[in-house]
Protein backbone atom coordinates (compact mmCIF):
# COMPACT_ATOMS: atom_id res chain seq x y z
CA UNK A 1 0.00 0.00 0.00
CA UNK A 2 1.43 3.39 -0.98
CA UNK A 3 2.12 6.03 1.66
CA UNK A 4 2.47 9.80 1.38
CA UNK A 5 6.09 9.46 0.20
CA UNK A 6 5.03 7.38 -2.81
CA UNK A 7 2.20 9.77 -3.66
CA UNK A 8 4.39 12.86 -3.29
CA UNK A 9 7.24 11.45 -5.37
CA UNK A 10 4.82 10.22 -8.06
CA UNK A 11 3.38 13.72 -8.36
CA UNK A 12 6.85 15.30 -8.15
CA UNK A 13 8.15 13.20 -11.05
CA UNK A 14 5.02 13.53 -13.16
CA UNK A 15 4.65 17.30 -12.81
CA UNK A 16 8.32 18.28 -13.02
CA UNK A 17 9.40 18.92 -9.43
CA UNK A 18 12.07 16.22 -8.98
CA UNK A 19 13.45 13.59 -11.35
CA UNK A 20 16.04 10.80 -11.09
CA UNK A 21 19.30 12.01 -12.64
CA UNK A 22 20.80 10.47 -15.82
CA UNK A 23 17.71 8.27 -16.04
CA UNK A 24 18.46 7.12 -19.60
CA UNK A 25 21.72 5.51 -18.39
CA UNK A 26 20.31 4.07 -15.18
CA UNK A 27 19.92 6.39 -12.22
CA UNK A 28 22.58 6.60 -9.51
CA UNK A 29 21.39 6.70 -5.90
CA UNK A 30 22.10 9.90 -4.04
CA UNK A 31 21.67 12.28 -6.99
CA UNK A 32 18.54 14.07 -8.24
CA UNK A 33 17.54 16.59 -10.89
CA UNK A 34 15.20 19.45 -10.04
CA UNK A 35 12.68 19.85 -12.84
CA UNK A 36 11.21 23.22 -13.91
CA UNK A 37 8.75 23.48 -11.01
CA UNK A 38 11.13 22.01 -8.43
CA UNK A 39 13.79 24.52 -9.40
CA UNK A 40 11.32 27.36 -8.87
CA UNK A 41 10.35 26.02 -5.42
CA UNK A 42 14.03 25.64 -4.52
CA UNK A 43 14.83 29.22 -5.57
CA UNK A 44 11.87 30.60 -3.66
CA UNK A 45 12.89 28.78 -0.47
CA UNK A 46 16.49 29.95 -0.87
CA UNK A 47 15.30 33.51 -1.40
CA UNK A 48 13.12 33.34 1.71
CA UNK A 49 16.18 32.09 3.62
CA UNK A 50 18.08 35.12 2.27
CA UNK A 51 15.20 37.36 3.36
CA UNK A 52 15.69 36.16 6.93
CA UNK A 53 19.50 36.15 7.03
CA UNK A 54 20.78 38.65 4.46
CA UNK A 55 18.01 41.27 4.48
CA UNK A 56 16.71 41.09 8.07
CA UNK A 57 19.90 40.05 9.91
CA UNK A 58 22.28 42.01 7.67
CA UNK A 59 24.66 39.10 7.07
CA UNK A 60 26.22 39.47 3.65
CA UNK A 61 26.53 36.44 1.38
CA UNK A 62 29.77 35.16 -0.12
CA UNK A 63 30.50 32.41 -2.64
CA UNK A 64 33.52 30.11 -2.36
CA UNK A 65 34.83 27.29 -4.60
CA UNK A 66 33.33 23.84 -4.19
CA UNK A 67 36.84 22.33 -4.44
CA UNK A 68 39.25 23.00 -1.58
CA UNK A 69 42.90 22.18 -1.12
CA UNK A 70 43.86 19.44 1.31
CA UNK A 71 45.37 21.73 3.97
CA UNK A 72 41.99 23.32 4.66
CA UNK A 73 40.37 19.96 5.36
CA UNK A 74 43.31 18.72 7.42
CA UNK A 75 42.78 21.75 9.66
CA UNK A 76 39.02 21.27 9.85
CA UNK A 77 39.41 17.60 10.81
CA UNK A 78 37.58 16.26 7.77
CA UNK A 79 40.58 14.36 6.34
CA UNK A 80 41.06 12.47 9.58
CA UNK A 81 37.59 12.16 11.04
CA UNK A 82 34.80 12.78 8.52
CA UNK A 83 33.65 9.19 8.22
CA UNK A 84 30.74 6.82 8.74
CA UNK A 85 30.74 3.24 9.97
CA UNK A 86 30.30 0.77 7.12
CA UNK A 87 29.94 -2.97 6.62
CA UNK A 88 29.44 -5.27 3.63
CA UNK A 89 26.67 -7.85 3.48
CA UNK A 90 28.34 -11.25 2.89
CA UNK A 91 25.26 -12.52 0.99
CA UNK A 92 24.66 -9.75 -1.59
CA UNK A 93 27.93 -7.75 -1.24
CA UNK A 94 25.98 -4.52 -0.73
CA UNK A 95 27.77 -1.87 1.35
CA UNK A 96 25.66 -0.65 4.28
CA UNK A 97 25.70 2.11 6.89
CA UNK A 98 26.12 -0.10 9.95
CA UNK A 99 24.59 2.41 12.37
CA UNK A 100 21.53 2.81 10.10
CA UNK A 101 21.00 -0.95 10.11
CA UNK A 102 21.08 -0.86 13.91
CA UNK A 103 18.82 2.19 14.23
CA UNK A 104 16.22 0.59 11.92
CA UNK A 105 15.88 -2.12 14.57
CA UNK A 106 15.59 0.31 17.51
CA UNK A 107 19.15 -0.04 18.83
CA UNK A 108 19.66 3.27 20.66
CA UNK A 109 22.60 5.62 20.05
CA UNK A 110 24.03 3.37 17.34
CA UNK A 111 26.07 6.21 15.83
CA UNK A 112 28.07 6.55 19.06
CA UNK A 113 29.05 2.87 19.32
CA UNK A 114 32.53 1.64 18.43
CA UNK A 115 33.03 -0.45 15.29
CA UNK A 116 33.44 -3.59 17.39
CA UNK A 117 30.32 -2.95 19.49
CA UNK A 118 28.29 -2.13 16.38
CA UNK A 119 29.38 -5.36 14.64
CA UNK A 120 28.20 -7.30 17.66
CA UNK A 121 24.81 -5.54 17.68
CA UNK A 122 24.00 -6.08 13.99
CA UNK A 123 25.21 -9.67 13.52
CA UNK A 124 21.69 -11.08 14.04
CA UNK A 125 19.91 -8.43 11.93
CA UNK A 126 18.76 -8.77 8.30
CA UNK A 127 20.43 -6.95 5.44
CA UNK A 128 18.06 -4.18 4.21
CA UNK A 129 19.03 -4.98 0.61
CA UNK A 130 18.59 -8.79 0.44
CA UNK A 131 16.97 -9.58 3.83
CA UNK A 132 19.57 -12.26 4.68
CA UNK A 133 20.94 -12.28 8.24
CA UNK A 134 24.24 -10.36 8.26
CA UNK A 135 26.09 -12.72 10.58
CA UNK A 136 29.72 -11.97 11.42
CA UNK A 137 30.70 -8.80 9.56
CA UNK A 138 33.55 -6.33 9.91
CA UNK A 139 32.48 -2.75 10.65
CA UNK A 140 35.01 -0.13 9.53
CA UNK A 141 35.14 3.61 8.91
CA UNK A 142 34.74 5.13 5.45
CA UNK A 143 35.75 8.75 4.72
CA UNK A 144 32.85 10.53 3.04
CA UNK A 145 34.79 13.16 1.09
CA UNK A 146 35.16 13.00 -2.68
CA UNK A 147 38.89 13.30 -3.43
CA UNK A 148 40.35 14.87 -6.57
CA UNK A 149 43.60 16.38 -7.83
CA UNK A 150 44.18 20.03 -8.64
CA UNK A 151 46.02 20.61 -11.89
CA UNK A 152 47.78 18.05 -14.08
CA UNK A 153 49.40 15.09 -12.37
CA UNK A 154 48.66 14.30 -8.77
CA UNK A 155 51.00 16.60 -6.88
CA UNK A 156 48.22 18.69 -5.29
CA UNK A 157 45.36 16.90 -3.60
CA UNK A 158 41.93 18.46 -3.25
CA UNK A 159 38.44 17.56 -2.09
CA UNK A 160 34.90 18.46 -3.06
CA UNK A 161 33.70 20.40 -0.07
CA UNK A 162 31.64 18.43 2.46
CA UNK A 163 30.14 21.68 3.81
CA UNK A 164 30.10 25.36 2.87
CA UNK A 165 31.32 26.57 6.27
CA UNK A 166 35.07 26.13 5.79
CA UNK A 167 35.19 28.69 2.98
CA UNK A 168 33.80 31.28 5.37
CA UNK A 169 36.24 30.36 8.15
CA UNK A 170 39.35 30.69 5.97
CA UNK A 171 38.10 34.10 4.75
CA UNK A 172 37.75 35.32 8.35
CA UNK A 173 40.52 37.95 8.13
CA UNK A 174 39.08 39.61 5.04
CA UNK A 175 35.54 39.41 6.40
CA UNK A 176 36.66 41.03 9.64
CA UNK A 177 38.08 43.98 7.68
CA UNK A 178 34.90 44.15 5.57
CA UNK A 179 32.88 44.48 8.78
CA UNK A 180 35.26 47.27 9.98
CA UNK A 181 37.03 45.11 12.58
CA UNK A 182 34.00 44.93 14.86
CA UNK A 183 32.25 42.01 16.56
CA UNK A 184 29.69 40.55 16.26
CA UNK A 185 29.26 39.98 12.53
CA UNK A 186 27.88 37.23 10.36
CA UNK A 187 28.37 35.85 6.86
CA UNK A 188 26.27 33.36 4.92
CA UNK A 189 26.73 31.04 1.97
CA UNK A 190 24.32 28.93 -0.07
CA UNK A 191 25.79 26.31 -2.36
CA UNK A 192 26.48 22.71 -3.23
CA UNK A 193 28.24 20.31 -0.89
CA UNK A 194 29.25 16.70 -1.46
CA UNK A 195 29.36 13.60 0.71
CA UNK A 196 30.04 10.13 -0.68
CA UNK A 197 27.22 8.48 1.28
CA UNK A 198 27.60 4.73 1.71
CA UNK A 199 24.07 3.59 0.84
CA UNK A 200 21.66 6.49 0.23
CA UNK A 201 18.19 4.91 0.22
CA UNK A 202 16.03 7.81 1.33
CA UNK A 203 15.41 9.84 -1.81
CA UNK A 204 15.83 13.57 -1.19
CA UNK A 205 16.63 12.98 2.48
CA UNK A 206 20.11 11.57 1.89
CA UNK A 207 21.99 12.84 -1.17
CA UNK A 208 25.59 12.68 -2.31
CA UNK A 209 25.32 16.16 -3.82
CA UNK A 210 23.11 18.58 -1.94
CA UNK A 211 22.51 22.25 -1.22
CA UNK A 212 23.42 23.80 2.11
CA UNK A 213 22.62 27.23 3.47
CA UNK A 214 24.90 28.14 6.37
CA UNK A 215 25.40 31.21 8.50
CA UNK A 216 28.55 31.73 10.55
CA UNK A 217 28.07 34.37 13.24
CA UNK A 218 31.29 35.51 14.92
CA UNK A 219 30.75 36.74 18.48
CA UNK A 220 32.87 37.85 21.42
CA UNK A 221 33.34 34.74 23.63
CA UNK A 222 32.28 36.68 26.73
CA UNK A 223 29.33 38.50 25.12
CA UNK A 224 26.65 36.00 24.10
CA UNK A 225 23.61 38.13 24.86
CA UNK A 226 22.04 38.79 21.46
CA UNK A 227 21.50 42.53 20.85
CA UNK A 228 18.05 41.90 19.30
CA UNK A 229 16.96 39.09 21.62
CA UNK A 230 13.70 40.90 22.44
CA UNK A 231 12.48 40.00 18.92
CA UNK A 232 12.17 36.34 19.97
CA UNK A 233 12.22 36.49 23.79
CA UNK A 234 8.53 35.53 24.06
CA UNK A 235 8.51 33.21 21.02
CA UNK A 236 7.47 29.74 22.19
CA UNK A 237 7.68 26.23 20.69
CA UNK A 238 8.49 22.66 21.86
CA UNK A 239 12.05 21.83 22.93
CA UNK A 240 13.30 18.30 23.56
CA UNK A 241 16.27 18.86 25.82
CA UNK A 242 18.93 16.25 26.53
CA UNK A 243 17.62 15.95 30.10
CA UNK A 244 14.10 15.17 28.84
CA UNK A 245 15.44 12.59 26.37
CA UNK A 246 17.45 10.82 29.05
CA UNK A 247 14.37 10.79 31.28
CA UNK A 248 12.11 9.45 28.52
CA UNK A 249 9.96 12.61 28.59
CA UNK A 250 8.14 14.42 25.78
CA UNK A 251 9.14 17.78 24.34
CA UNK A 252 8.16 20.77 26.48
CA UNK A 253 7.10 24.19 25.21
CA UNK A 254 9.27 27.11 26.36
CA UNK A 255 9.57 30.76 25.53
CA UNK A 256 13.12 31.57 24.51
CA UNK A 257 13.74 33.82 27.51
CA UNK A 258 12.53 31.08 29.90
CA UNK A 259 14.65 28.43 28.15
CA UNK A 260 17.79 30.56 28.53
CA UNK A 261 16.96 31.47 32.14
CA UNK A 262 16.43 27.80 33.02
CA UNK A 263 19.72 26.77 31.37
CA UNK A 264 17.94 24.58 28.80
CA UNK A 265 19.54 26.65 26.01
CA UNK A 266 23.12 27.77 26.62
CA UNK A 267 22.82 31.42 25.64
CA UNK A 268 20.72 34.04 23.87
CA UNK A 269 22.48 33.63 20.52
CA UNK A 270 21.58 29.94 20.27
CA UNK A 271 18.01 30.65 21.45
CA UNK A 272 17.63 33.48 18.92
CA UNK A 273 18.55 31.27 15.98
CA UNK A 274 16.41 28.39 17.21
CA UNK A 275 13.42 30.76 17.15
CA UNK A 276 14.38 32.29 13.81
CA UNK A 277 14.69 28.80 12.34
CA UNK A 278 11.26 27.81 13.68
CA UNK A 279 9.71 30.92 12.13
CA UNK A 280 11.49 30.33 8.81
CA UNK A 281 10.48 26.66 8.55
CA UNK A 282 6.84 27.46 9.31
CA UNK A 283 6.95 30.30 6.77
CA UNK A 284 8.05 27.98 3.95
CA UNK A 285 5.29 25.47 4.71
CA UNK A 286 6.45 23.07 7.44
CA UNK A 287 3.59 22.12 9.77
CA UNK A 288 4.31 23.35 13.33
CA UNK A 289 2.77 20.14 14.71
CA UNK A 290 5.43 18.12 12.84
CA UNK A 291 8.39 20.23 13.90
CA UNK A 292 10.53 19.89 17.01
CA UNK A 293 13.94 21.00 18.24
CA UNK A 294 16.06 18.28 19.83
CA UNK A 295 19.19 18.98 21.86
CA UNK A 296 22.21 16.77 21.23
CA UNK A 297 22.85 14.23 23.97
CA UNK A 298 26.19 14.50 25.80
CA UNK A 299 27.66 11.50 23.92
CA UNK A 300 26.68 12.85 20.48
CA UNK A 301 27.57 16.52 20.97
CA UNK A 302 30.98 17.50 19.64
CA UNK A 303 33.49 17.87 22.47
CA UNK A 304 34.17 21.51 21.59
CA UNK A 305 30.52 22.63 21.25
CA UNK A 306 28.91 24.60 24.05
CA UNK A 307 25.43 23.71 22.84
CA UNK A 308 23.89 22.01 19.80
CA UNK A 309 20.31 21.53 18.63
CA UNK A 310 18.69 19.94 15.57
CA UNK A 311 15.46 21.10 13.98
CA UNK A 312 13.73 17.80 13.18
CA UNK A 313 10.75 17.51 10.84
CA UNK A 314 8.41 14.52 10.96
CA UNK A 315 7.95 12.50 7.77
CA UNK A 316 5.41 9.68 7.53
CA UNK A 317 8.00 7.50 5.75
CA UNK A 318 11.22 8.47 7.53
CA UNK A 319 10.13 9.58 11.01
CA UNK A 320 11.93 12.54 12.58
CA UNK A 321 14.45 13.90 10.06
CA UNK A 322 17.30 16.21 11.06
CA UNK A 323 16.96 19.21 8.76
CA UNK A 324 18.76 22.11 10.47
CA UNK A 325 21.60 22.14 12.99
CA UNK A 326 22.18 25.13 15.30
CA UNK A 327 25.39 25.02 17.31
CA UNK A 328 27.66 27.17 19.45
CA UNK A 329 30.98 25.85 18.08
CA UNK A 330 33.12 28.05 20.39
CA UNK A 331 36.51 28.93 18.79
CA UNK A 332 37.22 25.42 17.51
CA UNK A 333 37.21 26.20 13.79
CA UNK A 334 39.20 29.43 13.92
CA UNK A 335 41.71 27.91 16.33
CA UNK A 336 42.21 24.88 14.06
CA UNK A 337 42.88 27.06 11.00
CA UNK A 338 45.19 29.31 13.04
CA UNK A 339 47.31 26.33 14.08
CA UNK A 340 47.43 24.91 10.54
CA UNK A 341 48.03 28.17 8.64
CA UNK A 342 50.03 30.30 11.07
CA UNK A 343 47.56 33.22 10.78
CA UNK A 344 46.10 34.55 14.02
CA UNK A 345 42.35 34.39 13.25
CA UNK A 346 41.73 36.95 15.98
CA UNK A 347 39.97 40.30 16.20
CA UNK A 348 41.48 43.29 17.99
CA UNK A 349 38.90 44.68 20.40
CA UNK A 350 39.68 48.23 21.54
CA UNK A 351 38.78 49.17 25.12
CA UNK A 352 36.59 52.21 25.76
CA UNK A 353 39.39 53.57 27.96
CA UNK A 354 43.03 52.43 28.16
CA UNK A 355 43.72 50.05 31.06
CA UNK A 356 46.83 50.07 33.25
CA UNK A 357 48.12 46.51 33.44
CA UNK A 358 51.29 44.86 34.64
CA UNK A 359 53.09 43.14 31.80
CA UNK A 360 56.24 41.08 31.71
CA UNK A 361 58.65 42.57 29.19
CA UNK A 362 61.79 40.89 27.93
CA UNK A 363 64.33 43.40 26.67
CA UNK A 364 66.91 41.73 24.48
CA UNK A 365 70.48 43.03 24.57
CA UNK A 366 70.68 43.74 20.84
CA UNK A 367 74.30 44.87 21.18
CA UNK A 368 75.25 41.27 21.90
CA UNK A 369 72.32 39.48 20.24
CA UNK A 370 72.94 41.16 16.87
CA UNK A 371 76.53 40.09 16.30
CA UNK A 372 75.90 36.60 17.70
CA UNK A 373 72.75 35.71 15.73
CA UNK A 374 73.06 38.21 12.85
CA UNK A 375 69.98 38.06 10.56
CA UNK A 376 67.93 36.13 13.10
CA UNK A 377 68.43 38.61 15.95
CA UNK A 378 65.21 40.59 15.38
CA UNK A 379 63.12 37.42 15.08
CA UNK A 380 64.69 36.04 18.28
CA UNK A 381 63.97 39.29 20.13
CA UNK A 382 60.31 39.14 19.07
CA UNK A 383 60.02 35.42 19.90
CA UNK A 384 61.34 36.01 23.42
CA UNK A 385 58.16 37.97 24.22
CA UNK A 386 56.09 34.81 23.70
CA UNK A 387 58.06 32.32 25.86
CA UNK A 388 58.56 31.74 29.56
CA UNK A 389 62.29 31.88 30.33
CA UNK A 390 63.96 29.42 32.67
CA UNK A 391 66.66 30.27 35.21
CA UNK A 392 69.42 29.73 32.62
CA UNK A 393 67.77 31.12 29.53
CA UNK A 394 64.95 30.65 27.04
CA UNK A 395 64.36 28.42 24.03
CA UNK A 396 62.72 29.95 20.96
CA UNK A 397 61.84 28.43 17.58
CA UNK A 398 62.85 30.36 14.47
CA UNK A 399 61.98 28.89 11.06
CA UNK A 400 61.61 25.47 12.64
CA UNK A 401 65.00 25.65 14.40
CA UNK A 402 65.27 25.57 18.21
CA UNK A 403 67.61 28.27 19.52
CA UNK A 404 68.66 28.55 23.17
CA UNK A 405 69.22 32.14 24.31
CA UNK A 406 71.31 32.46 27.51
CA UNK A 407 69.84 34.54 30.32
CA UNK A 408 72.61 37.14 30.14
CA UNK A 409 71.46 38.20 26.66
CA UNK A 410 68.16 39.67 27.86
CA UNK A 411 66.56 41.37 30.84
CA UNK A 412 63.14 40.47 32.27
CA UNK A 413 61.11 43.34 33.70
CA UNK A 414 57.60 43.90 34.95
CA UNK A 415 56.20 47.19 33.76
CA UNK A 416 52.87 48.97 34.05
CA UNK A 417 51.69 49.78 30.60
CA UNK A 418 48.62 51.35 29.00
CA UNK A 419 46.68 48.59 27.23
CA UNK A 420 44.29 49.95 24.63
CA UNK A 421 42.74 46.66 23.53
CA UNK A 422 43.01 42.90 23.33
CA UNK A 423 43.19 40.26 20.61
CA UNK A 424 40.18 37.94 20.83
CA UNK A 425 39.49 34.77 18.92
CA UNK A 426 35.71 34.86 18.33
CA UNK A 427 33.29 32.05 19.02
CA UNK A 428 31.09 30.86 16.16
CA UNK A 429 27.32 30.39 16.25
CA UNK A 430 26.35 28.24 13.26
CA UNK A 431 22.84 27.61 11.92
CA UNK A 432 23.25 25.06 9.08
CA UNK A 433 20.28 24.26 6.80
CA UNK A 434 19.78 21.30 4.48
CA UNK A 435 17.82 22.91 1.63
CA UNK A 436 16.88 19.62 -0.08
CA UNK A 437 15.46 18.18 3.13
CA UNK A 438 13.49 21.39 3.65
CA UNK A 439 12.08 21.05 0.13
CA UNK A 440 11.04 17.45 0.70
CA UNK A 441 9.35 18.40 3.99
CA UNK A 442 7.43 21.18 2.25
CA UNK A 443 6.37 18.78 -0.53
CA UNK A 444 5.12 16.18 1.95
CA UNK A 445 3.44 18.64 4.31
CA UNK A 446 1.75 20.48 1.39
CA UNK A 447 0.31 17.35 -0.26
CA UNK A 448 -3.43 16.78 0.28
CA UNK A 449 -6.09 14.59 -1.31
CA UNK A 450 -9.83 15.20 -1.04
CA UNK A 451 -12.94 14.07 -2.87
CA UNK A 452 -14.69 16.77 -4.90
CA UNK A 453 -17.75 15.95 -7.01
CA UNK A 454 -16.89 12.25 -7.01
CA UNK A 455 -13.27 12.74 -8.06
CA UNK A 456 -10.04 12.76 -6.04
CA UNK A 457 -8.61 16.26 -5.99
CA UNK A 458 -4.84 16.33 -5.44
CA UNK A 459 -3.60 19.68 -4.25
CA UNK A 460 -0.24 21.05 -3.15
CA UNK A 461 -1.05 23.66 -0.50
CA UNK A 462 2.21 25.58 -0.77
CA UNK A 463 2.42 28.96 0.94
CA UNK A 464 1.92 31.57 -1.76
CA UNK A 465 5.53 32.76 -1.52
CA UNK A 466 6.82 29.22 -2.17
CA UNK A 467 4.44 28.15 -4.96
CA UNK A 468 6.27 27.76 -8.28
CA UNK A 469 3.48 29.28 -10.40
CA UNK A 470 1.91 32.15 -8.47
CA UNK A 471 -1.22 32.80 -10.51
CA UNK A 472 -2.87 31.12 -13.50
CA UNK A 473 -4.76 33.13 -16.12
CA UNK A 474 -7.58 31.39 -18.02
CA UNK A 475 -9.77 32.64 -20.83
CA UNK A 476 -13.10 30.80 -20.68
CA UNK A 477 -12.72 30.30 -24.43
CA UNK A 478 -9.68 30.96 -26.61
CA UNK A 479 -11.69 33.25 -28.92
CA UNK A 480 -13.91 36.31 -29.14
CA UNK A 481 -11.28 38.49 -27.50
CA UNK A 482 -11.24 36.53 -24.20
CA UNK A 483 -7.77 35.21 -24.96
CA UNK A 484 -6.54 38.72 -25.83
CA UNK A 485 -7.70 40.12 -22.46
CA UNK A 486 -6.28 37.10 -20.57
CA UNK A 487 -2.87 37.47 -22.22
CA UNK A 488 -2.87 41.19 -21.45
CA UNK A 489 -3.54 40.44 -17.75
CA UNK A 490 -0.76 37.83 -17.72
CA UNK A 491 1.74 40.27 -19.26
CA UNK A 492 0.80 43.01 -16.79
CA UNK A 493 1.37 40.71 -13.80
CA UNK A 494 4.62 39.35 -15.27
CA UNK A 495 5.92 42.93 -15.48
CA UNK A 496 5.36 43.11 -11.70
CA UNK A 497 7.65 40.10 -11.17
CA UNK A 498 4.76 37.65 -10.73
CA UNK A 499 5.06 34.25 -12.40
CA UNK A 500 1.69 34.20 -14.18
CA UNK A 501 0.91 31.20 -16.42
CA UNK A 502 -1.53 31.56 -19.29
CA UNK A 503 -3.51 28.38 -20.06
CA UNK A 504 -6.36 27.99 -22.57
CA UNK A 505 -6.19 24.20 -23.03
CA UNK A 506 -9.15 22.02 -22.02
CA UNK A 507 -12.25 22.51 -19.90
CA UNK A 508 -12.02 25.18 -17.20
CA UNK A 509 -12.47 22.57 -14.43
CA UNK A 510 -9.56 20.52 -15.74
CA UNK A 511 -7.40 23.63 -15.86
CA UNK A 512 -8.21 24.36 -12.21
CA UNK A 513 -7.24 20.78 -11.26
CA UNK A 514 -3.92 21.01 -13.13
CA UNK A 515 -3.02 24.17 -11.26
CA UNK A 516 -4.20 22.76 -7.90
CA UNK A 517 -1.87 19.80 -8.40
CA UNK A 518 1.21 22.03 -8.80
CA UNK A 519 0.15 24.34 -5.97
CA UNK A 520 -0.81 27.53 -7.84
CA UNK A 521 -2.54 29.59 -5.12
CA UNK A 522 -4.75 31.80 -7.35
CA UNK A 523 -6.45 31.60 -10.72
CA UNK A 524 -8.02 34.39 -12.78
CA UNK A 525 -10.74 33.55 -15.31
CA UNK A 526 -11.77 35.89 -18.11
CA UNK A 527 -15.32 35.27 -19.38
CA UNK A 528 -17.84 37.06 -21.59
CA UNK A 529 -18.96 39.29 -18.71
CA UNK A 530 -15.35 40.49 -18.46
CA UNK A 531 -15.66 42.08 -21.91
CA UNK A 532 -18.76 43.96 -20.77
CA UNK A 533 -17.88 45.15 -17.25
CA UNK A 534 -14.07 44.71 -17.08
CA UNK A 535 -14.33 42.32 -14.09
CA UNK A 536 -12.79 38.86 -13.74
CA UNK A 537 -13.24 35.83 -11.50
CA UNK A 538 -10.50 35.28 -8.91
CA UNK A 539 -10.34 31.74 -7.42
CA UNK A 540 -8.56 30.66 -4.23
CA UNK A 541 -6.82 27.26 -4.39
CA UNK A 542 -7.38 26.05 -0.83
CA UNK A 543 -11.04 27.02 -0.30
CA UNK A 544 -11.99 26.87 -4.04
CA UNK A 545 -14.06 30.01 -3.38
CA UNK A 546 -14.42 32.57 -6.13
CA UNK A 547 -14.96 36.30 -6.12
CA UNK A 548 -15.61 38.86 -8.84
CA UNK A 549 -13.20 41.81 -8.89
CA UNK A 550 -12.34 44.63 -11.30
CA UNK A 551 -9.59 43.63 -13.71
CA UNK A 552 -7.54 46.73 -12.95
CA UNK A 553 -7.23 45.76 -9.25
CA UNK A 554 -5.23 42.60 -10.09
CA UNK A 555 -1.92 44.41 -10.56
CA UNK A 556 -1.93 45.46 -6.87
CA UNK A 557 -4.06 42.68 -5.37
CA UNK A 558 -2.17 39.60 -6.64
CA UNK A 559 1.27 40.73 -5.29
CA UNK A 560 -0.40 41.64 -1.97
CA UNK A 561 -2.04 38.21 -1.71
CA UNK A 562 1.21 36.41 -2.55
CA UNK A 563 3.22 38.36 0.01
CA UNK A 564 0.59 37.98 2.73
CA UNK A 565 -0.26 41.68 2.81
CA UNK A 566 -3.87 40.83 1.98
CA UNK A 567 -6.06 37.74 2.42
CA UNK A 568 -8.57 36.12 0.11
CA UNK A 569 -11.13 35.91 2.92
CA UNK A 570 -11.15 39.72 3.14
CA UNK A 571 -12.45 39.85 -0.45
CA UNK A 572 -15.52 37.68 0.19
Amino acid sequence: MSDVFDNVMDLAKRRGFVWPTTECYGSVAGFIDYGPLGTLVKRRIEDLWRQFYVISEGYYEIECPTIGQEAMYIASGHVKGFSDKMCQCPACNEYLRADHVAEAHNIPNAATLSCEALAEKICTLPCPACNEVLGTVEVFTFNLMFQTTIGPGSQRKGYLRPETAQGIFVDFGRLLRFYRDKLPFGTVQIGRSYRNEISPRQGMIRLREFTQAEAEIFVHPEMKDHPNFSRYADYAFPLLSSEQQLGGLEAKTYTMKDAVAAGVIANEYVAYYLALTHELLVTIGVMPSRLRFRQHLPDERAHYAEDCWDAEIFSERFGWVETVGIADRTDYDLKAHAEQSGDSFTAYIQYDEPRREKRRVINANMGVLGPKYRGKAKAISDALQEVTPGPDGATVIIDGEEIFVPADLYEVKEEEVDVRGVDVRPHVIEPSYGIDRMIYAVLEHSYFEEEVEGEVRKVMRFPSRVAPVQVAIFPLMARDGLDVMAKEIARTLQMQGILAEYDDSGAIGRRYRRQDEIGTPFAVTVDYDSLEDQTVTLRDRDSMQQVRIPKDQLVDLIPALIRGKSSFSSLI
